[in-house]
């Protein structure tokens, strides 16, 4: 007979003090940044670095975790099998609405980093990371900060919260902190730095000042692939453990971090699992988001157009694998530091994608399209073009987004923070050339580009 999954019912650790928080917390979170510092710690029977993880917007997954003291099973699976584990080292909760809880934990001297997963948008940065003052939470934000910073009710922006924190640690007269971005966008550290900064700015000159002198924004590339939760997990993990856990999380053996920067008030061992520090992480960013990212973004629509409904059915198709090919030797023409060993991560790559025990839904990779392909399809073949090649790889990658956008006549629902400037981009004229500069107007206005990309969205939508 199963037990619920608490720490009355499971022999845990005693709760490590808090000493790390988190904004964003979901699935990646805990197979992530969470498994890392579990890993981390010297003695797991005695551990020193306990995470509190705010949720994003909903409640939901707090008021979970809240229910079984923190706990959750992580399934590491193979192609062959799974391998459960009960993770201890979240153990406080939190929504996000609660925003004292985050000050107070902010301004502890005990804390020694923040750490982020809230997606590209949640930074809330027009083009050349300015602060996008014209959104309604920004300006929300700000407005509350100015009327009095020691006592605020709602703050809807992650800047706006940890700058809330900052203002608070600073007046409790402790020192700095890291806030480290784990999103996966290119120089996330410099983004989150130009977020908090602005905002502070916007608010507190003195503040934006302190937070300059005291707080580092370490840059991070990180990578495992995390599906979403299904209901089925529950049954399995009950079967295996005996433990009813409402909140697993299933997740792939693979896992690496990549790490540049600075901790002013220490960190967790995290090198001892495996985290890899560097001195300049631009190349592994890229490697990153242009290998895996790239070529996920292309299965999402290309294999999606194919009929494929997952990355593992989608990477089984010979076409589509000759099109992740070209795209990754597009690719690895610009990357190439030391340590990078592109052959080795492209095979690794292509076993993690054929895994048919992952599910790794395409349509859940292609939400957020017109920011992904951003970062993924354009540099690579602006880079191409640059060095004097065509991007035909990349063109093809850019092409596929826009025939998943415009099949069905161009009615089908836009899943996508920018989908209002997506939808009128693909009602315009010229929807090729409109959604080209969606993505990246100089690449729209090179005409041999422009028709390279176009000519591959008409094979894909005759």
């Amino acid at each position: 007979m199963s037990q619920p999954l608490n720490r009355s019912t499971y022999d845990a650790a005693p709760a490590a003090p808090v000493r790390l928080v988190h904004l964003g917390l979901g699935a990646f979170h805990r197979a992530h940044q969470v498994w890392y510092t579990a890993k981390a710690e010297a003695d797991p029977k005695n551990p020193q670095f306990g995470y509190c993880s705010f949720t994003g917007r909903s409640p939901r997954m707090s008021d979970k975790l809240t229910a079984q003291d923190s706990l959750y099973t992580l399934v590491t699976r193979s192609g062959e099998s799974d391998s459960p584990e009960v993770i201890e080292t979240i153990v406080e909760a939190q929504p996000a609405a609660n925003i004292e809880r985050l000050a107070e934990l902010i301004a502890s001297k005990d804390l020694v980093a923040v750490t982020l997963t809230v997606t590209e948008a949640g930074y809330h940065l027009a083009e050349g990371l300015k602060l996008d003052t014209d959104s309604a939470d920004v300006q929300a934000d700000i407005a509350a900060l100015k009327a009095d910073i020691t006592k605020v009710d709602t703050l809807a922006t992650a800047a706006g919260k940890i700058v809330y924190g900052l203002a608070a640690r600073r007046a409790a007269g402790n020192g700095g902190l890291a806030i480290m971005s784990c999103d996966n966008i290119a120089a996330n550290g410099a983004t989150a730095r130009a977020s908090v900064l602005s905002l502070a700015n916007e608010v507190d000159p003195e503040l934006k000042a302190w937070i300059e002198e005291n707080v580092t924004f370490p840059s991070s590339s990180i990578d495992r692939i995390t599906p979403a939760t299904e209901d089925s997990l529950i049954d399995d993990v009950e079967k295996a453990t005996g433990f009813r856990d409402e909140a697993p999380v299933v997740t792939e053996p693979f896992a690496s971090w990549v790490i540049e920067g600075e901790f002013p008030n220490g960190r967790p061992d995290w090198e001892k699992a495996g985290a890899q520090f560097v001195e300049d992480i631009e190349q592994f960013e890229n490697r990153k988001l242009w290998l895996l990212n790239g070529s996920h973004s292309l299965m999402a629509y290309y294999g999606q157009l194919r009929g494929h409904a997952t990355v593992a059915e989608a990477i089984g198709d010979e076409d589509v694998r000759a099109r992740v090919n070209a795209l990754w030797d597009e690719a690895a023409n610009h990357l190439t530091a030391e340590g990078l060993d592109i052959p080795g991560y492209r095979d690794a790559l292509i076993e993690r994608f054929e895994n048919p025990r992952i599910r790794h839904n395409l349509a859940q990779i292609g939400i957020d399209g017109g920011t992904k392909q951003r970062m993924r399809a354009v540099p690579i073949m602006k880079a191409e073009l640059a060095d004097g090649r065509d991007g035909d790889g990349a063109a093809f990658s850019i092409a596929g987004w826009i025939a998943y956008l415009l099949r069905d006549g161009g009615n089908e629902e836009i899943k996508d923070t920018r989908a209002d400037d997506l939808d009128a981009a693909r009602k315009a004229d010229d929807p090729v050339a409109a959604l080209v500069a969606a993505l990246d107007e100089e690449l729209a206005a090179n005409e041999d580009a422009l028709a390279r990309i176009r000519a591959h969205v008409e094979s894909l939508t005759d």
